[in-house]
């Protein structure tokens, strides 16, 4: 017998003699390493035949390729048992009901102001109109000049503004929308009447925070253009949205106001469903809650599209959903939709 068989039996005899002292998961992979590993003894066997003559290497392989094959077979069959003993173990050591509830996992909804969103614009679609996004950095015609808000107007101090130092022709500066409105214009260049669509995005305002303002919000602004639109037609569509949010009984009033790109303008009340219009707090005693800014689009910005604005009238409103949401739920500082306490969001 050759010292290289001599060799394999010796090999074989220790592994095996070493396998049957694994006991455990952690010794059974050394006993892999040491064996059939990269640099196990067995490699280094295998990896040794190259010096050999050819006929020794062609009776020594085979037995070493051999004995692999039997050390990786009783390796397995090792394994199989030591998994089946430790199954076992544990099954016998500490029972199992299968019958008893998992552990809770936390589950997931959408932000109270995501829901609110899209209870609005069910609201409005449900009637007729179309959801349209547009961007949130905007150019100052946009925003402000083609909603006859010139550079030098005074209605420009009811928005704090967010410029953005960037421009084009030295004549059309940037800044982060400060309402949806834009893209109410940019709906009327791309496409003719009838238009209708409410518009939702974040808007961004330089301004302090404090329990009713934030420095971004979320809005809702909603357009509709057509051959004898009136403001019975813009009346009757916010009553309906008012009651469709906050309850069938709802009473709605509305009162004159001023905005630039409407002409006549006005908001929309709602009587408190707090106090039933008897005067609270939420109401500011009034017995009356605001909820909404609207109008019949000024002809100017009909004619400044394209638009006859003889043949064409509409209407435009816009909303703040944070308010809508405060207002349904009696939350009272705004800052709360967005500083991600969990034990706030879970309520909703």
């Amino acid at each position: 017998m050759s010292p290289q068989n001599e060799s394999l039996n010796a090999l074989e005899e220790s592994a095996r003699r070493d396998l049957g002292a694994a006991v455990k998961a952690d010794a059974l992979e050394a006993w892999r390493v040491a064996y059939l590993g990269r640099r196990g003894r067995l490699t280094q066997v295998l990896r040794g035949l190259s010096e050999l003559p050819l006929e020794e290497r062609r009776a020594i392989g085979g037995a070493a390729n051999r004995l692999k094959a039997e050390l990786e077979a009783l390796y397995q069959e090792r394994r199989v048992a030591l998994d089946e003993a430790h199954v076992q173990q544990v099954i016998g050591g500490a029972k199992l009901d299968v019958t008893l509830p998992g552990p809770p996992l936390p589950r997931g909804r959408l932000h109270i102001i995501t829901q609110t969103l899209r209870d609005i614009l069910r609201a409005f679609t449900d009637m007729g109109f179309q959801v349209v996004e547009g961007p949130e950095i905007e150019w100052d015609r946009y925003n402000f000049q083609a909603l006859r808000i010139p550079p030098d107007h005074p209605a420009r101090d009811m928005w704090d503004t967010l410029w953005i130092d960037y421009q084009r022709d030295g004549q059309r500066p940037m800044l982060l929308r400060t309402h949806t409105s834009p893209n109410q214009i940019r709906v009327m260049e791309q496409s003719q009447p009838p238009v209708r669509v409410v518009v939702p995005g974040r808007c961004y305002r330089f301004e302090a925070t404090d329990p009713t303002h934030e420095w971004m919000m979320t809005q809702v602004e909603g357009l509709a253009i057509d051959e004898g639109i009136s403001m019975t037609d813009l009346k009757g569509t916010l009553a309906e949205f008012a009651r469709r949010i906050f309850g069938a009984e709802r009473r709605v009033a509305f009162r004159c106001d001023y905005f630039p790109f409407v002409e006549p303008g006005m908001e929309l009340r709602i009587d408190c469903f707090i106090c039933g219009g008897e005067g609270c707090r939420t109401c500011a005693r009034s017995g009356w809650i605001e909820i909404l800014g609207a109008g019949m689009v000024h002809p100017e910005i009909i004619a400044n599209v394209g638009y006859d604005a003889e043949r064409y009238t509409g209407f435009a409103f816009g909303l703040g959903v944070e308010r809508v949401a405060m207002l349904r739920h009696g939350v009272e500082d705004i800052r709360l939709f967005y500083q991600n306490d969990l034990r706030f969001l879970q309520q909703f």
